[in-house]
Formats: structure tokens, C-alpha cells, sequence
């Protein structure tokens, strides 16, 4: 078994330290002792020197001590170590009093810092605001150059064409009105006769060339065959309640109040008819018109195929949109 048994780690740093401390107190006590006698030499006798002698002496001694070996540590010394670490806290004490008195100055330099970024931030914003407001005035300067350029020189072409397409409207409303006051003149001289002996119950539109208004003032029977003429003063208020049957309230008695409320409903539904169909836009399902009752002129619509019913629905009609099918 050894007899001396391995150190630890600690324990050789302890003892190196002792070995270090113990070498400086050796070469401390023999600069003293070195000291001492050169101070005894000195003292007892006293030997006023010259300039030159006194600077020989320092001459011859600096000399001896160049020449001589300088002091080293053992191998094994802490000592290079301590004076490492002597210097390394004094580094470290300077600079973190540096550190200390140079603080507020980087933090007043942060402030700063960020003081001109903020300010360049606003800068940048500010020129890219300013950038979009050039690029649109300039486009609005662009476009009225332009719209003054078509002032100053028009389109020629284009206003033959808007002159063209005035006159072609122009002369298509002025056909519309005439068709229009032709429609009117057929239905309150012709039509409208044989539609009220229709709703009497007489024969349908187109059946009889003419109808007499005597028998329209005496009704029809249920055969559609024409009643006799009797009295007409007894037979007036007959006839009144069944213009308001049919037509509803609001007729004089006279003796063509039924030709008047026929050729009224004929001329209101057509018109119906017409202003609905311009507003659906080609759109068969907003078209429809719906009725309050089977009439006889919607019945001489869609038996002329003027106009037709929905296919579910017989309380609504329309007209056949003859153009969209020109069109397709």
C-alpha cells in the first residue's frame, strides 16, 4: 500500500500557496537584512562623496542589478497566477467605474437615437404621403388635359353617331305615339263594343262585325242571344247594378257607359301591359301583370296571341315580347 496517498486537488493549490508565501517571506527578509547592513555599513562611516563619486555609485549598481538574475517563482508557484489575478480585478474595478461614468452618456445617446429614428419614420411617411399627392394631382391634371383636349377637338364620328341615334329614337317615339293614338281611335270606335257585349254575355270579340247598343242596354240572355228592348226607364237601375258588377262604381247611367268602361279597362290594361314589359328589361318573370279578374279584353289578348297567361298561375298575364324573340 503507498504510503503517501494521492492529493486532491485543493490540498496542492494549499500547499503551493504555503511554498509561494514562505518564498517571498525568505526574499523579503533578505532584502531587509541587505538593507540593514548596507544602512549599518553607511552609518558608521560616513563618506561625503562627489557628484562623480555618487554617480559612479548608482552607475555600478545599476549595472550589478542588470547583470544579475531576476527574481522567478518556482515552477509550481501560485504567485504568477495572484499577480494575474491582482491585475485582472483592478481591469475589472476600473471598468466598471468606467462603466459607471459613462452610462448616462450612452443612455442620453439612446435617447437621441431614437429620437431620429421617430423623426425619420415621420420623414418617410411624409414622403410617401407627399409622393401619392404628386401622382394624383398629376393624374387629375392628365385627365382634365384630356377632357379639354375632347372639347377643343371632338369626335366627329362619334357625334355623327349620337346625331344618328337621336334621330332614329326620335322618329321611333314619334311612331310609338302614333301607334299609340291608332290603338286608342280602334279600341273606342270598334273594340270596345264587342268587348262590353262580351262581359254581358253576348258573343265573343270577333264573332259579330257589329254590336247594337240597344243591346247592350237590354242585356243578353244566357243563349248570348240579345233580350228585347223594353222599357228602358224601368230597366235602368238593372243595368247600373251590373255595370258595377263589372266594371265597378263610378259610371253616369248614360247609354254608352259600358262601351266607356270596356274601351276604360281595355286601354288600362294595355297600358299596364306595356310600361311593365319596358321595366322587366327582357325579363320574362318580372313581365306578368296581375289581373283583378278575367276580363274579356284579356281574354281578346291571348286569343289574338298578343299577350298569354302564366302556365301556373291564370290571374296573371303578359305581353309576348316579340322583339326579344326578333332579337334571338
Amino acid at each position: 500500500m503507498d504510503a503517501n496517498p494521492p492529493q486532491s486537488e485543493a490540498q496542492i493549490h494549499a500547499s503551493n500557496l504555503d511554498h509561494t508565501l514562505k518564498e517571498l517571506q525568505r526574499k523579503v527578509q533578505e532584502h531587509e537584512a541587505e538593507l540593514q547592513r548596507l544602512r549599518s555599513s553607511s552609518s558608521s562611516t560616513p563618506v561625503s562623496l562627489s557628484p562623480n563619486a555618487q554617480s559612479a555609485v548608482i552607475k555600478a549598481a545599476l549595472e550589478e542589478v542588470t547583470k544579475s538574475e531576476p527574481f522567478l517563482p518556482f515552477p509550481s508557484s501560485v504567485l504568477p497566477a495572484l499577480v494575474a489575478l491582482r491585475k485582472t480585478h483592478g481591469v475589472i474595478v476600473e471598468s466598471e467605474a468606467e462603466l459607471a461614468v459613462q452610462k448616462p452618456r450612452i443612455d442620453r445617446a439612446k435617447n437621441r437615437l431614437e429620437c431620429a429614428e421617430a423623426a425619420l419614420t415621420d420623414q418617410k411617411l411624409l414622403g410617401d404621403a407627399l409622393a401619392v399627392r404628386i401622382q394624383s394631382l398629376r393624374s387629375r391634371l392628365e385627365s382634365f388635359a384630356d377632357q379639354n383636349q375632347q372639347y377643343q377637338e371632338p369626335d366627329h364620328g362619334a357625334v355623327r353617331r349620337m346625331e344618328a341615334l337621336r334621330a332614329v329614337k326620335d322618329k321611333y317615339d314619334a311612331d310609338t305615339a302614333r301607334l299609340m293614338r291608332s290603338l286608342l281611335a280602334f279600341i273606342e270606335n270598334h273594340l270596345a263594343a264587342m268587348l262590353a257585349a262580351e262581359e254581358l254575355g253576348g258573343p265573343v270579340v270577333g264573332s259579330a262585325t257589329e254590336t247594337d247598343l240597344d243591346h247592350l242596354d237590354a242585356g243578353f240572355n244566357a243563349q248570348g242571344k240579345p233580350n228585347k228592348v223594353k222599357d228602358k226607364a224601368k230597366n235602368q237601375d238593372k243595368r247600373q247594378r251590373r255595370i258595377d258588377d263589372i266594371w265597378g262604381a263610378g259610371n253616369d247611367g248614360a247609354v254608352n257607359d259600358e262601351v266607356a268602361a270596356a274601351a276604360a279597362e281595355m286601354q288600362r290594361l294595355t297600358e299596364e301591359l306595356l310600361n311593365t314589359l319596358v321595366e322587366a328589361k327582357g325579363d320574362s318573370s318580372a313581365s306578368y301583370v296581375r289581373l283583378a279578374r278575367e276580363s274579356a279584353a284579356a281574354r281578346f289578348l291571348v286569343r289574338s296571341q298578343v299577350a298569354q297567361f302564366h302556365p301556373k298561375d291564370a290571374t296573371r298575364i303578359r305581353l309576348v315580347d316579340f322583339g326579344r324573340e326578333l332579337e334571338s
